[in-house]
This record gives structure tokens, sequence and C-alpha cells, in this order.
């Protein structure tokens, strides 16, 4: 059986800029793109955090160690700069796979730049 795990995540991105009049994506600084294991012009999800907004597309590059984060196109309606977001893309895994599997996450700062961790994945508060 397979089942689809989160692959990667950009986690609490900050929007630089939108851009309504073009093709539509997501321009993303290759650095955090090579971070996360995300290539150019692959699916992912997007998770607004300001306005909840949830929407897919694929992303492109931006210059490395620019910090660009630019939502484009129709999309750039869902998101204004400021806004942080999660940036997720998901891969469809056999069962045998599970046990070594890890994602990819990346943590960043206000300005885009990646905050070092752990190599463990994230876990849901204790309550």
């Amino acid at each position: 059986m397979k089942r689809v795990l989160l692959k990667s995540k950009l986690h609490r991105v900050t929007v630089t800029q939108t851009e309504l009049h073009y093709e539509g994506s997501c321009a993303i600084d290759e650095g955090l793109l090579e971070a996360a294991d995300l290539r150019e012009y692959e699916q992912v999800d997007i998770y607004n955090v300001n306005n909840g907004q949830r929407f897919t597309t694929y992303v492109v590059r931006a210059p490395r160690g620019s910090g660009t984060v630019s939502v484009m196109g129709a999309a750039a309606r869902l998101a204004s700069p400021g806004d942080a977001l999660i940036v997720a893309a998901y891969a469809p895994l056999d069962d045998a796979d599970l046990a070594a599997f890890k994602p990819h996450i990346v943590l960043v700062d206000a300005q885009n730049r990646i905050v070092p961790r752990g190599a463990a994945a994230p876990t849901a508060p204790h309550s």
C-alpha cells in the first residue's frame, strides 16, 4: 500500500510580494527550495497563516539569497506582502519505506533566512 506523506515543508515563510498579472505560481528563493528538497515546477499546497486561505500551485526559482517569496497569478488575491505561509509538498511512499523516511522541514526567520534546527520532525504540542 502507498501512503501520501509530507515530503517538504517551508514553515512560516513571509510573502515579500504578490504579482496578479503573471501566468501563475509562487517564486521562492532558490536556497530555500534546495533546503526543502523542492524542484522548480513542483506542485505545492500553500496555507496562509494570516487569513486561512489554502491553495495549490507550483514553485519557480527566485534568486538565491534574495529571500523572495512571491505569490503570483490568481493566487496573488489570496496573500499579501507580510503574510506568513506554510508551503508543503507531499509524496506517495510504500509502507516498506516509511521507517527510514524523514521529511525536509525548513524553518525561517522574518527575512526568510533558514534557522537551524534538529533533525526531528515537528510534533503536536503536549497538553
